[in-house]
């Protein structure tokens, strides 16, 4: 099942990060790292809220809409979402701001930044 939903930017990001786990040595790298499930909703410019859930914990897969227990939920919008991707916006300052909202384990989106490097920032 395609993670790309059309309307939202933020799929090209999921895609990538998709297409880089299926590489069993990323896959396991990854895991590693992270050791736990985001589960990000995103909101798009016309209000829709898509939810991608990233088991990193177990699985290492990429899914639309939940997957059980998330560890960590993260919520922004799409545009805040792509300038994290792309390394325009520092994560702690979206949050700190109140561009990104963070509930469950805080200590684990801070993991978030070496998920997305998965995504090549040239295709975003």
């Amino acid at each position: 099942m395609s993670v790309n939903v059309p309307g939202f930017k933020s799929s090209v990001v999921f895609d990538q990060i998709e297409k880089a786990l299926q590489s069993e040595t990323v896959k396991k790298e990854t895991i590693n790292k992270t050791k736990g499930v985001f589960e990000l909703g995103i909101k798009n410019a016309e209000g829709k809220e898509q939810i991608w859930t990233l088991d990193l914990k177990k699985e290492g897969t990429v899914k639309t809409g939940k997957a059980g227990k998330a560890d960590c939920t993260i919520k922004m919008d799409d545009a805040v979402f792509i300038e994290i991707a792309s390394g325009k916006l520092n994560s702690q300052k979206a949050f700190m701001t109140g561009k990104m909202k963070i509930t469950g384990n805080i200590m684990l989106s801070t993991k978030l930044n070496n998920v997305l490097e998965l995504a090549p920032r040239s295709k975003l």
